[in-house]
């Protein structure tokens, strides 16, 4: 009869194998989803946000100077009266008046604001790429927290992009305010802000995602690389939809930001009730929607450009990460 001359191993006779004074096997430190660690989201949208803002800062300032003007009538108040009045007063540095700004504030807050969407997004959609609703909720997240860094610059960058604006640069601008209104006039108009890109980011993200999804089922060959055509043009609807919507709100942010200031109303408790009716009793409601197409022909190849840039950031991390895998193994 065939016997089983196999022994039987125990425990015992088990040879450890000895491991290194720091290893720790409990211990893991596994990346993000997408194959990134949330680090890398956050320099990937600090640079998507730099670009973008820094790309179409001129348009940005026309729609400042447009939604903030009470000087004239409203339908004197065009695109094109706004540029021509900016080169007449100032040339075409004028267009950059309060770029350091933008610069100091864009950064940082996009790298919030990417790193907490990439994170409510993983958190809420629990792998399901067609989760319109975690899309846009994990939008309003992102730019709740986003907002707290950008308002006091974004104030600061408005009010030097005022035609005859009476600070000579960002730190006189931060001082005076200070010194003449306090900290609080900082953050005036957060709670504005907030109401107006939680609406413009859950329209934007859910816009882009699925615009971006829509692309790649149209043009199947893109699917692998996710070409930059798609991301550009994901990113323009969104931005288009989004900042169409949102305008009337816009307009009461940069109210209340340059309130007191060239002549701008100064409002007595800055809620978006106060700010609204005055506008709506100077100018009638068509005065809500100041500077609505400079908005959207910022917001569009902004968005576009954006997208774009920090989804090829993360392409770029992808691969490095991918690297030092292949390397290690």
């Amino acid at each position: 009869m065939a016997t089983n001359a196999s022994p039987k191993l125990k425990k015992s006779d088990l040879i450890p194998v000895p491991q290194p004074p720091d290893y720790h096997p409990e211990i893991t430190v596994s990346p993000a989803h997408d194959g990134l660690h949330f680090w890398q989201f956050m320099i990937a949208g600090s640079i998507a946000g730099m670009v973008e803002h820094m790309a179409m800062f001129p348009v940005d300032t026309i729609k400042t100077q447009m939604q903030a003007i009470v000087s004239c009538p409203v339908k004197s108040a065009s695109v094109k009266q706004a540029v021509l009045s900016i080169l007449k007063s100032e040339g075409p540095i004028g267009f950059y008046r309060g770029i350091g700004a933008m610069g100091l504030g864009a950064g940082p807050a996009h790298a919030v604001y990417f790193s907490v969407y990439e994170f409510c997004k993983k958190s809420f959609s629990r792998g399901n790429p067609n989760n319109h609703v975690a899309h846009a909720v994990s939008g309003v997240f992102a730019t709740t927290a986003s907002d707290a860094v950008f308002t006091p610059m974004d104030m600061v960058k408005q009010r030097l992009q005022l035609s005859s604006s009476p600070y000579t640069g960002v730190w006189d601008c931060v001082k005076r305010v200070l010194r003449e209104e306090g900290f609080r006039a900082f953050y005036a108009s957060y709670r504005t802000t907030v109401l107006m890109n939680a609406p413009f980011t859950a329209v934007h993200f859910a816009t882009y995602e699925a615009a971006k999804r829509a692309l790649m089922e149209v043009s199947p060959e893109s699917v692998s690389d996710e070409r930059l055509v798609v991301h550009a043009t994901a990113g323009a609807l969104a931005g288009t939809l989004a900042a169409a919507v949102t305008t009337p709100l816009d307009v009461v942010k940069t109210q209340l930001q340059c309130q007191g200031v060239c002549g701008c109303d100064r409002y007595v408790n800055g809620s978006i009730r106060d700010v609204s009716r005055t506008i709506v009793k100077r100018d009638g409601y068509v005065g809500l929607m100041r500077g609505w197409m400079p908005r959207v022909l910022f917001h569009a190849p902004a968005a576009a450009i954006c997208w774009s840039t920090y989804e090829a950031a993360k392409s770029f991390f992808q691969d490095v990460n991918n690297s030092s895998n292949d390397n290690v193994t």
